[in-house]
Formats: structure tokens, C-alpha cells, sequence
């Protein structure tokens, strides 16, 4: 576009000066390499069996260097090229808004060298056989096996389990799960490009590559519109007998508004969705959005929170469910495992005020024992508490779904506590305004156990689940859906490659799942899963308006060609004509920036 406004600055300055000549060739020179490039597109695009708008375009600039209007031929490439530079755009911002999103994934880890000293080194640089620290709360960046001491793992990216892994020294731990708060030793047993995370990544890319082009929108409009320019230009020459009217009917029929009024409505519609918390990454994606009709989500952290919280206190005689929980949480506010500030949470939710526990000692992945109020309390799993408990514990176990901790009170076993990774508040009302919006089946999909998802599927109406997924099956269980186009909606790195095959893949990003988000078409950046049913009624309105932008501009394109034909525009005019059309057709467009 910046070339574009140089040419034609430069050819108005020799048009002015005593080498006029030379101002006419260069705007000829110029436009025809700019048709040339549109049309080696174009044909490319007619390969692949696509027909879009730059035909008329291309044919338009022709005609008009054949009839000595360079000048119009200019105004035409400007339009070409602004539209070009909107979509670059909306593209750019789009990458500029996920930047820091996907700057997550780690890209060093700490190598322990024999001597004990710690560097750190690009994964891509680890060999099996290395060692390697992992800090708390960091990626596991290749898959190894465990060393010294027990560790709890955050797997639920990888298997859609939400409930915390514990591990062993010897277990094997895969790349792409979260360390617990804990720090870690790992040996190398696979080199990065090997590992659980990167074959996910080949998954993603096999499932990208095999899914099929969208038309875009204006590219729909731009045959019958073709036709009907030529019909009409050409009309125009055979009645008249001078071929100048075939070039000024097709200049002001280029498609300007199908070239820059849809682009604008889009990137209005994107920014709007920006400010929501949505990133939407192409044009492509808001426009298959606009029209989805089947939903497919993804159960931990995306439908639930993705964390465990406290759902129940089960109490023994004469332990009331208060002092169970209240003892145990003074107790778990001194440990590191995962379970320990859900139950704090849950004591502070009760009103519970906790007592400092003293001498606490806490035996990482099995349990914590503390001093509170002069009465020895241990917390952790069953085999931990049983030996703190002088006559066994009673045969309570946790339903499907759930976790428990155990808790003993000077000896005696005091209750158990149950966690459970809970549905997100504002599940439903998302999934009631998407079927609202035209979505008619939605569809779940997770790697947990059948008994676990169907208690989740219940509580949100949801008929058509398939559970014990495995990344591979939720991509030909999507590839298999009927009713099209098909969104899916997850958060972790097992959810990628489904993201990556759907027709729209949307990845909850505000937790960092760093492949999820590169496959996905639309990123949602807060912790909110009613962005979902945001995303979609504002793609169905930008589409609208982009709509509505288009058919104004086709109309108004018509109405001059038709006067064209009778040769009352000349082609320099019918060109700046054009442009005015442009003008109403993006301020038309614009409107998809405003909130409803």
C-alpha cells in the first residue's frame, strides 16, 4: 500500500514536469507488475478450486491500461492493497496479542552436572542420561523417571485428570505435566523431540494439515458478482461499439466493498472481541464461528476448574465435621501438597478461625502431623494416618471422581475429607446461551473414567459423552461429527491436537497451556468460560454487519455500473466513485466495533 501511494506521488510529480512520459510509463509499469502479482494468485487459487475476488480486480486494470486510464488503474491497485493491509493487520495483532500467552513454554531446563553445580541448557540440548531439577511449579520439559525423593504431579493438561498425581522415586514422568510445590530430580529417558510433548505437537500438525480450507465470505459473493459485471460491461461495449465502456463499467464495478468492507468488519469484530478477553486469530475462524452448530468441550478445566476443592467432611464419633476440618486445615497449612490449600479454603469458607499449628513434620506425598491446641493431628493419605491411629480406620473410600484425606486426632481417626474437582459457576448459563445462539448438540469429551464424566455430563445436561479419551480418539470421534462446523473447547496439552482438528478450536489459555493455544483458532485469556457464548455472538454479529456491508456495496456498485453503461462516468471518475462506495461500505463495517 506504502508503494502503491509512492508510485503515484512520484508519477504526479514527472506528469507535472517536462518528463511526462516518463510519469505515464511508470504508472503503466507499475500496475502492471501489481496485476501481475494478483494474478498469479488468482490462478493459483483457481488450482486449488477456490474463485475469488481479485478476478474482476485484475481484469479491471487490464482494461484500463488497454483504454490509456492509468490513473484509474492506480486507484485500483490502492484498493487492492489496502485491503491486503487490513488483513495483515488483524493477523499481526492477533500473534502480537498471544505472544506472551505462548512465551510460557519452557524452553531451558537445569541440567545437574557430577559435580553437583546446576546450568541451565535448551531442552532441545537434553540426552538421555542427564539429570535435570525442575522447580516448583514449572513444566516438565522432557519425559524422564523420577530420582531421590516423591513428588505430586499436575497431569490434567496431559490425561484430563484433575486430581493430583503422586510419583515415586522410579515412576516415569512425561513432559507437559506441571510440577507440584515441591522441587524435583528427574533422569532424562527420551531427548526433547522424542517425548510425550512433542508427539502430541506431531499430532496437532498431522490433524492441522488434513483439515479442510473454509471459503471465505466475500469469495462467495464473487462469481455471481463477476458475472454480472461482465454481463453488464460487455453489454455496454456491444451497444456502444466502444470499448473504453467495457473499461469504465468494470472499474466501477471493482469489488472494493468485497475486498475491504468484510476485512474491516472483521477486524472490528476481532478488536471487540480483544476487549473481552477473546483472541480471535484469523478472519477464517470468525467466520466459521458465526455459524457453528456443534459444541465439544473438554471436561477438567474447561467445564470444571480444574482443581480440586472440598465437597464434604465425613466426621467419626465424637468428632463433629468442623473440628475434623478446622484441625486438619490448621494442621495442612504448613504442607506443600496439593490438597493443602483446598483445605484451608474450605475451612475459611466455613468461618472457621485456625489455630497455629507447632511442630509440624511433613513427609512429602504421604502426610503432614502437627501440634494444634495441645492435640496431636496427622492429615494425609490412609496408610499415612493408619499408623498414627491406634485401632485401624473404618472401610471409607471416596466415590468415583473424588480424593479423600484422612485425618487422626491423638491416635484416634477423626474423619475423612473429600475433594472433588467441582463444575465451573457459569457452565450452564454458557451452555444454555450457545443453544441459544444455534448451537444443537454439544458433545463431551474427556480422558477420565466413565462414572466421573456421566456425574459431570448430568449436573450440565449434556447426553453425548465419551470418556477414557485419548488424544487420537478425541480427534476421530470430532473428524466424526455430523452436524458441521464443529468447535471444541479445551485447555491442556492433550487437547491440542482435537483443537487443531475441529473446525474452530478454542483453548482456554488463562493457565498457560502453551500447545493447546498454538493450535487453536481463538484463545479465550481469562478464567471464564462465558467468553465461549461471547465468542460466538459477537462472531454472528460482526458476520452480520459484514454482511449488511457488502450488500450495500454491491448494491451501490451496481447502480453506478448501470450508469457506466451509458458512458456518464468516466474511468478515472468511476474509480474515486468507487472509492466513495468504499467509504459508506467501511463506516458501515465499523459498527461491528461497538457493543450491542
Amino acid at each position: 500500500m506504502a508503494a502503491t501511494l509512492v508510485v503515484g506521488f512520484a508519477a504526479l510529480l514527472l506528469t507535472l514536469s517536462p518528463w511526462s512520459p516518463a510519469g505515464q510509463w511508470l504508472l503503466v509499469a507499475y500496475v502492471v507488475l501489481m496485476a501481475a502479482r494478483s494474478a498469479w494468485a488468482m490462478v493459483h487459487d483457481l488450482v486449488k478450486g477456490s474463485f475469488g475476488v481479485d478476478v474482476i480486480a485484475v481484469t479491471a486494470i487490464a482494461a484500463a491500461v488497454l483504454v490509456g486510464e492509468e490513473w484509474a488503474a492506480l486507484v485500483i491497485v490502492l484498493m487492492l492493497t489496502t485491503g491486503e493491509a487490513l488483513e495483515a493487520y488483524a493477523a499481526a495483532r492477533a500473534r502480537r496479542d498471544l505472544s506472551a500467552l505462548l512465551a510460557r513454554n519452557p524452553q531451558t531446563a537445569l541440567r545437574i552436572q557430577p559435580s553437583g553445580d546446576i546450568e541451565p541448557v535448551a531442552v532441545a540440548a537434553l540426552s538421555p542420561g542427564d539429570r535435570i531439577l525442575v522447580r516448583a511449579d514449572e513444566m516438565i520439559p522432557v519425559d524422564g523417571t523420577l530420582l531421590d525423593s516423591p513428588g505430586v504431579l499436575d497431569e490434567s493438561s496431559l490425561t484430563g485428570e484433575s486430581l493430583p498425581v503422586e510419583k515415586e522415586p522410579g515412576d516415569e514422568v512425561l513432559s507437559g505435566a506441571m510440577n507440584g510445590r515441591t522441587a524435583i530430580t528427574l533422569l532424562v529417558v527420551r531427548r526433547a523431540d522424542q517425548s510425550q510433548y512433542q508427539q502430541i505437537v506431531a499430532l496437532v500438525e498431522d490433524a492441522a494439515a488434513t483439515k479442510a480450507p473454509i471459503v471465505r465470505l466475500a469469495d462467495r459473493f464473487a462469481l455471481p458478482f463477476a458475472i454480472a459485471a461482465y454481463v453488464i460491461a460487455g453489454a455496454a461495449w456491444w451497444m456502444s461499439g466502444d470499448p473504453a465502456r467495457f473499461a469504465e463499467v468494470l472499474v466501477v464495478a471493482t469489488p472494493c466493498p468485497l475486498i475491504i468492507a468484510a476485512p474491516v468488519a472483521f477486524i472490528a469484530g476481532m478488536s471487540r472481541a480483544a476487549r473481552h478477553g477473546i483472541i480471535i486469530r484469523t478472519s477464517a475462524t470468525l467466520e466459521e464461528l458465526h455459524r457453528v452448530r456443534t459444541f465439544a468441550f473438554d471436561k477438567t478445566g474447561t467445564l470444571t476448574k480444574g482443581t480440586p476443592a472440598l465437597v464434604g467432611v465425613q466426621p467419626a464419633a465424637p468428632f463433629t465435621e468442623d473440628t475434623v476440618l478446622g484441625l486438619a486445615a490448621a494442621v495442612e497449612a504448613n504442607s506443600s501438597h496439593a490438597l493443602a490449600a483446598s483445605t484451608v479454603a474450605g475451612a475459611r469458607e466455613r468461618g472457621l478461625i485456625l489455630t497455629p499449628a507447632t511442630n509440624a513434620s511433613e513427609t512429602t506425598a504421604s502426610g503432614i502431623t502437627g501440634t494444634v491446641g495441645g492435640a496431636r493431628v496427622s492429615v494425609g493419605k490412609r496408610d499415612y494416618v493408619a499408623e498414627h491411629v491406634e485401632s485401624g480406620i473404618p472401610d471409607l473410600r471416596p466415590r468415583p471422581g473424588e480424593m479423600a484425606t484422612y485425618v487422626a486426632v491423638d491416635g484416634r481417626f477423626a474423619g475423612m475429607l473429600v475433594f472433588e474437582d467441582r463444575v465451573r459457576d457459569e457452565a450452564r448459563a454458557t451452555l444454555d446461551r450457545l443453544r441459544s445462539s444455534g448451537v444443537r448438540t454439544v458433545v463431551m469429551l474427556t480422558g477420565d473414567t466413565s462414572p466421573t464424566a456421566e456425574h459431570i455430563a448430568a449436573d450440565l445436561d449434556i447426553r453425548d459423552v465419551h470418556a477414557n479419551c485419548l488424544p487420537a480418539d478425541k480427534v476421530s470421534i470430532v473428524q466424526h461429527i455430523a452436524g458441521r462446523p464443529v468447535a471444541m473447547v479445551g485447555d491442556g496439552v492433550n487437547d491440542a491436537p482435537v483443537l487443531a482438528a475441529a473446525d474452530i478450536g478454542i483453548a482456554m489459555g488463562a493457565r498457560g497451556a502453551t500447545a493447546a493455544s498454538e493450535a487453536a483458532g481463538a484463545v479465550i485469556l481469562r478464567d471464564d468460560l462465558s467468553c465461549v457464548a461471547d465468542a460466538v455472538q459477537i462472531a454472528q454479529r460482526t458476520i452480520r454487519i459484514g454482511l449488511e456491508s457488502i450488500w450495500i456495496g454491491i448494491a451501490l456498485s451496481l447502480a453506478l455500473m448501470g450508469v457506466a453503461a451509458f458512458g456518464l462516468v468516466p474511468a478515472l471518475l468511476g474509480a474515486w466513485l468507487q472509492e466513495g462506495v468504499d467509504v459508506i461500505a467501511i463506516v458501515w463495517a465499523l459498527r461491528a466495533t461497538r457493543e450491542r
